[in-house]
């Protein structure tokens, strides 16, 4: 929620506890403090309303003032400073509220949690860390300090904690974490390979499946270790396994899976699984493969026409440039025009996203299997249509 609309929303009840006060209290000087807090109140509404928000808040810090007991403006007040950026004022204001000796359990976890929120974005991870872990061991807004807990291990990549955290998250709240957790697992698999243990790669990759059975990533990677020792019979089943498991990931399977077909010579049956995609797939990369792998074949004539028809039915610019590469190669009088044409539409796809967060909309030109901008795992996808890939 806008913390300037949760804080309108608390502003009410601050005034009517002052309120409620002096009506208590019955006292002649109280009805003059009850004064004060409306004209405060007022005031602040005023500068709201007239989107004055730093006069707004001084206006309500004095009425936070005027009536301490009212935990939800200070809450309100602290959640804006972070927000804003004010990260000093924020901790103060959640520090002071822990210290209330009378303050009851309920506001102080909400304190708590708050502060530890005020810590991440001070960057004082080991801070925050501490504070959430001491909440889950008092299962108090276990969830939420879990997801916080979460966050800082992936930003430390410390992927064995974030299975942990992931696992009681899943068991406290009934939150899938099933994608999580795999991607955990491959991370810790793409590490143990670059320092040389495969066999304890291979066995993150086996928990990774575990945990989200059929994964195209660990499809992917595996693939990736078996061609890396030369497997090839073993590395082309996992990249076709792979296409099986999201056909959105042709783009990125294609390349190490058309090189390893190469290697183990067996570039009919690229041809063959490559014709099947093509019906699958929207987008223009298989027939890209396909077409290169009938001009080496079958002569330029051949590449040609057929991209002429697939280009009919789906249009793409990457089409459209390698259909003039290959009748360039042809050779012909309209080779220098070809040419002209060719650069001019390769230069229309420089900068082009290749890819887009289906969470965010962030877009990149190369994959990445957590979105740089929200975070999200998987959740970057092929740009589809005429610049797609």
């Amino acid at each position: 929620m806008n913390p300037l609309l949760l804080l309108f929303m608390l502003l009410p009840v601050a005034f009517l506890s002052g309120w409620w006060t002096a009506r208590r209290l019955g006292a002649r000087h109280s009805g003059a403090r009850v004064d004060e807090l409306s004209s405060s109140y007022f005031r602040g509404l005023n500068y709201l309303l007239n989107e004055q928000p730093d006069k707004a808040i001084e206006e309500f810090l004095k009425l936070a003032e005027a009536n301490r007991d009212t935990v939800e403006t200070h809450l309100a007040l602290g959640n804006l400073f972070r927000r804003r950026g004010e990260v000093e004022r924020a901790i103060r204001v959640h520090q002071h509220l822990i210290a209330r000796p009378n303050l009851n359990d309920d506001f102080k976890t909400m304190a708590l949690l708050e502060l530890g929120e005020d810590y991440m974005r001070a960057g004082l991870l080991d801070r925050a860390e501490t504070l959430f872990a001491d909440l889950v061991a008092m299962n108090a807004q276990a969830p939420s300090a879990l997801r916080h807990l979460i966050a800082i291990c992936q930003h430390e990549r410390d992927w064995h904690k974030a299975i942990l955290y992931a696992r009681r998250l899943e068991e406290t709240s009934g939150e899938v974490q099933a994608l999580q957790i795999a991607h955990f697992y491959c991370e810790l698999a793409e590490r143990a390979q670059a320092h040389g243990a495969t066999q304890e790669a291979g066995e993150y990759l086996r928990q990774a499946f575990a945990a989200f059975p059929g994964f195209v990533r660990a499809h992917m990677l595996h693939g990736r270790f078996a061609a890396a020792s030369a497997e090839y019979t073993d590395a082309i089943v996992a990249y076709e396994q792979a296409l099986d498991a999201d056909i959105d990931y042709v783009p990125e399977i294609l390349p190490a899976l058309l090189d390893t077909y190469a290697r183990a010579q067996q570039m009919e049956r690229a041809e063959q699984v490559l014709g099947r995609i093509v019906t699958r797939y929207e987008g223009v990369s298989p027939v890209l493969a396909l077409a290169r792998i009938y001009a080496r074949r079958d002569g330029q004539r051949r590449a040609v026409d057929f991209l002429g028809t697939q280009l009919r039915q789906r249009p793409s610019v990457r089409g459209l440039v390698q259909l003039m590469d290959t009748a360039i190669e042809g050779g012909g009088d309209s080779e220098a025009s070809l040419r002209l044409l060719r650069d001019l539409t390769a230069a229309l796809l420089e900068g082009q996203a290749l890819y887009r967060c289906t969470q965010c909309g962030f877009g990149a030109r190369a994959h990445h299997w957590q979105c740089p901008s929200c975070k999200s795992w998987s959740s970057l996808r092929p740009v589809h249509g005429a610049t797609g890939a």
